[in-house]
């Protein structure tokens, strides 16, 4: 017999305390985007399958929810992801011609769970730079990443740098057929040496070399100078190579360990330059990412550069170290709507920023289920909070 309130599996009700941890944190961060110059906006949580899909790749297709509308007889979808749908309303609603700075949150859904541990609904933050093509807009995006973090407790972290742009350099000058691309994406993003070797036997020596040397380049900014000996001279790279210093001398300080890692190919049909993953010693998972994706304004009818990140607020509650307590103190005030004064006094507290909670009449057994530390008592005429 099935329970009908049993949830799917891997969907969640996110409880009380969990609750009002993941909205105070929600709205701490969204002020923070604010004060950096970011615009709100709230996309819907359905629309149409080509419009949610456009530019996103395969993957995010795969991980969409897909139903039938019972009033126009087209697909639609729930969305994985709320970046293509910032970059709808960037590219089609607001169509400004300048750098445009939006930010958004909201629930996601995916078809799958991203790992054992992990929920098929998502609330997804963040935050995005359109209109600017110049790695500047980089350095913004990524600082703002690590300041909402902070937002949270959460610091020192490991950010870890990659290009797309390189691997995708290193095929178009060669010629590579789409078959033999793809490939070559899933053995480098797999680590996966001796079949890279394999995939690389035919290519000419520039691009076997340079292709058999991504995977060992990894580490710290002296990867960068080694990249320059063991890359190919093409102007395309060295331009990355720039980028990704520029970047480690702005962001130096900022952050725990910086890295790089130029096999690094997550989102390869999506992002287009710059691509940056936040993780938290001893933790496993990502904790905050992003990336350059120029290309996708393309899809949309209007070519936009584009930079943003986004974060898991779920993920971000359960490593805040902000207190437990997010909806401040709770006191118990007697059932007496009749006592102006008593009135008064429950009105100043709540102003103050601490919950009053009025206990009901009939329920004097239940009380300690309201958790409340402290209480309103008469002394002497005058209504006073009491440590419970």
């Amino acid at each position: 017999m099935t329970h009908k309130w049993l949830l799917p599996e891997f969907i969640d009700d996110i409880l009380p305390d969990e609750a009002w941890r993941i909205e105070h944190l929600r709205r701490r961060i969204l002020d923070l985007f604010a004060v950096h110059g970011y615009e709100l906006v709230m996309p819907p949580l359905i629309e149409y399958l080509d419009s949610l899909l456009t530019g996103s790749g395969s993957d995010m297709s795969l991980r969409t929810f897909k139903l039938v509308d019972q009033l126009s007889g087209r697909t639609l979808g729930l969305r994985a992801d709320i970046t293509p749908q910032a970059s709808r309303i960037d590219a089609h609603l607001l169509n400004r011609q300048g750098v445009t700075r939006l930010c958004y949150s909201g629930s996601v859904v995916h078809t799958l769970p991203s790992g054992i541990t992990k929920t098929r609904e998502p609330l997804q933050i963040g935050a995005e730079i359109y209109g600017h093509s110049s790695v500047e807009s980089d350095v913004e995006i990524q600082l703002l990443m690590i300041r909402s973090l902070a937002a949270a407790g959460v610091r020192d972290i490991h950010l870890e740098l990659g290009h797309v742009a390189i691997f995708r350099s290193i095929i178009l000058r060669a010629g590579v057929d789409r078959e033999t691309e793809a490939e070559l994406f899933r053995v480098l993003q797999a680590k996966d040496r001796p079949t890279l070797h394999g995939l690389t036997d035919s290519l000419d020596k520039v691009t076997r070399d340079a292709l058999r040397a991504l995977p060992a380049l990894y580490g710290g900014t002296e990867i960068l100078q080694l990249a320059r000996s063991r890359l190919p001279d093409f102007p395309e790279l060295a331009s990355c190579l720039d980028t990704l210093e520029f970047l480690a001398k702005q962001l130096a300080g900022e952050v725990g360990e910086l890295c790089f890692d130029l096999a690094e190919l997550r989102g390869y049909h999506y992002h287009s330059g710059t691509v940056f993953t936040a993780y938290l010693p001893g933790r496993t998972g990502t904790i905050a990412r992003g990336g350059r994706y120029d290309e996708i304004g393309m899809a949309f009818g209007r070519a936009r550069p584009a930079t943003g990140f986004s974060i898991d607020l779920r993920d971000l509650a359960s490593l805040s170290v902000a207190d437990a307590n997010a909806n401040g103190n709770k006191i118990l005030a007697p059932y007496r709507p009749d006592d102006v004064q008593l009135q008064a006094a429950i009105r100043a507290v709540r102003e103050a920023g601490d919950a009053v909670i009025v206990d009901l009449p009939g329920h004097t057994n239940s009380r300690d289920e309201l958790r409340c530390s402290a209480e309103f008592v008469l002394r002497d005429g005058s209504w006073l909070v009491e440590v419970r």
